[in-house]
């Protein structure tokens, strides 16, 4: 496959890969690129980087150089919605979000790429929000040369299901109807929180809000102010409040009056325990119902901002998808919310 000269002997020769420097608090990058033809004067900065003896490649046809490994990569790794960016450096290649949206990772073809362990990819963790440009993954061969058939079976791997194994899911653009619950708030009695809270949410993510309506712990007047909302022309419903055991909340039940059905009340997830979605059949197709509790007053980001975006980006939440947030939903309530920098929902 390869062997090595002394780099003093090096003068005319051809860099079979790109060599790092790395400089401490200063620079880590490409000091010399792949095909370099070492002169004279680059001797010293070599040995500087520890550079004592240079490769010179002879590939067969069973290997497979660094640089084109990661070409083959990253396009079998890259879905829906992904980018692959530039040219290899130092034998990695990166992957970035071609649109605005929710990263989904297929993490058991994941695993079963890494497994090989002659090739690599790491990626960040699926469900999170990126936007355009953002890097998501990036991959490369471990290895200078490495076997031309492991390779190939990652490429396989990834390419299995025809979806890549990262891909950017974009948002739909919803038209919110938000309906406020509680006889205080209804009454006047104290200042409605969750509308300025909610709008910001839904901006976040792109939509807008486009009717508001108050409604007293009456379970008709519930389902009423859904009703409401979607004369209004929304496409998706926002409950607050009324969700705990209190006999007052009854918002539960104003759901189920508006004519939701598939509800799912209840999660593993601080803050967010007893956050609710349900679906409404209609001649637009099902409209997602969520009902948040009142901890979306209290906490800057709750299960929410967990489910939120899945529903925009098409999925059906239920039973299942709520079961599998419990790892990694528990937040931490930090001073400073870093929120989606932290490990709140990243499972």
């Amino acid at each position: 496959m390869a062997k090595t000269v002394p780099v003093e002997q090096a003068v005319g020769m051809v860099l079979p890969h790109d060599i790092t420097e790395i400089r401490r608090g200063e620079f880590k990058g490409r000091a010399f690129r792949k095909g370099h033809i070492v002169r004279p004067e680059d001797i010293d900065h070599l040995k500087r980087l520890g550079k004592e003896n240079i490769y010179i490649l002879a590939l067969t046809p069973e290997d497979i150089h660094e640089n084109e490994a990661a070409q083959l990569m990253a396009a079998a790794l890259a879905g829906p919605g992904v980018e692959v960016t530039g040219e290899p450096m130092e034998g990695k290649l990166s992957l970035t979000a071609g649109r605005d949206g929710l990263l989904r990772v297929d993490r058991e073809a994941l695993y079963r790429f890494n497994l090989l362990g002659e090739v690599m990819c790491a990626t960040l963790h699926s469900e999170t929000l990126v936007k355009q440009g953002q890097q998501v993954a990036a991959t490369r061969l471990i290895p200078l040369v490495g076997h031309r058939q492991a390779v190939e079976a990652a490429v396989a791997i990834a390419s299995r299901q025809g979806q890549g194994v990262v891909r950017v899911e974009p948002l739909r653009v919803a038209r919110a109807g938000l309906v406020i619950t509680g006889n205080e708030v209804y009454s006047g009695r104290i200042k409605d929180t969750f509308e300025p809270v909610l709008r910001r949410k839904m901006a976040g993510v792109g939509s807008e809000v486009v009717q508001v309506v108050k409604a007293p712990d009456n379970a008709d007047r519930i389902a009423a102010a859904i009703r409401e909302c979607l004369a209004a022309g929304a496409d998706l419903i926002i409950t607050s409040g009324g969700m705990s055991v209190d006999p007052d909340d009854v918002t539960r039940i104003g759901i189920a009056r508006a004519g939701a059905t598939d509800i799912t009340y209840g999660t593993p997830v601080l803050p967010g325990a007893m956050f609710l979605v349900a679906y409404l059949p209609g001649e637009r197709g099902e409209i997602p119902i969520m009902g948040l509790p009142a901890c979306g007053m209290f906490h800057r980001i709750t299960v929410l901002d967990l489910v939120l975006p899945r529903i925009l980006a098409g999925e059906k939440i239920g039973r299942e998808a709520f079961a599998r947030l419990g790892h990694g939903g528990l937040c931490l309530n930090c001073k400073k919310c870093i929120f989606p920098a932290c490990p709140f929902g990243k499972a």
